[in-house]
Order: C-alpha cells, then structure tokens, then sequence
C-alpha cells in the first residue's frame, strides 16, 4: 500500500469562495521578488556615456571670434551657418556635442547666444566649431 492511496483518487477542490485563478496570475506569485526597484534604470544610467567638454586653446578662440565677426557682418542676410556645440547632460557630469545647421537670424551680445531661424538659441561658451 502506496503513502497516497487513500487520497489519490478523490476529486480536486474547487472554492466555492474564491473564484478560479488564471495560469499567468498564478506563475507571477513565484516571480523573485525585486526588492531594489529603480536598479536597472540607476545602472544603465550611469553606464551612459557623456562627454567631457573640450576647452579651446587661445589660437582657436581667436579663430571662433573671427568667424563670429564675419557672422555679425553678414547678419542682415540671414547666413546659413552650421554648429557644433556642447549640450551639457542634464542628470549627470559631461554632456554630448551637437551639430545644427539652419540661418542665422541674430547675435544676441548681452546673453552671449547665437539664435537661429528654428528659434534654436546656442551660448557663444559652448561653440566648439562654426562653419
């Protein structure tokens, strides 16, 4: 005589109270229970690249201001320009290097910004290259 035989045979419980649980409710009860929530968001954010931000030597300031002076000659006409700026990274140290090309619309000399056509506005600090 078998451990079970006396319980093998009998029918399985159904509840009268409770109503029948679905197969993928039920397999969610044994899923590891993930105490640190936000882990992998805080891992793959600091694993994310960021830039460092590339300090110009003085040759190549003066090179810049020269092209911005041609820039503020030819404002009238609205000069097609292209842009490689620095975007600062707004959750962490760095940030990353932009390239924009559109029109030149205005020089603003008391914020120190470039303003495109686009309405795009870039600080003359973070230009790396204008061509």
């Amino acid at each position: 005589m078998g451990k079970y035989d006396d319980i093998i045979g009998l029918p399985h419980h159904v509840s009268a109270a409770h109503p029948h649980m679905p197969m993928t409710d039920r397999a969610a009860q044994f899923m590891p229970f993930r105490a640190l929530t936000g882990y992998e968001d805080a891992v793959r954010e600091t694993a994310r690249y960021t830039d460092e931000r590339i300090e110009l030597t003085e040759d190549e300031k003066v090179l810049l201001d020269m092209r911005l002076q041609k820039l503020a000659d030819e404002i009238r006409s609205q000069p097609k320009v292209t842009l490689t700026y620095f975007r600062p990274d707004k959750k962490k140290a760095g940030g990353a290097y932009v390239c924009v090309t559109g029109q030149l619309k205005k020089i603003d000399d008391h914020e120190g910004a470039l303003i495109l056509t686009g309405g795009e506005r870039i600080s003359i600090e973070d230009i790396l290259e204008i061509i």
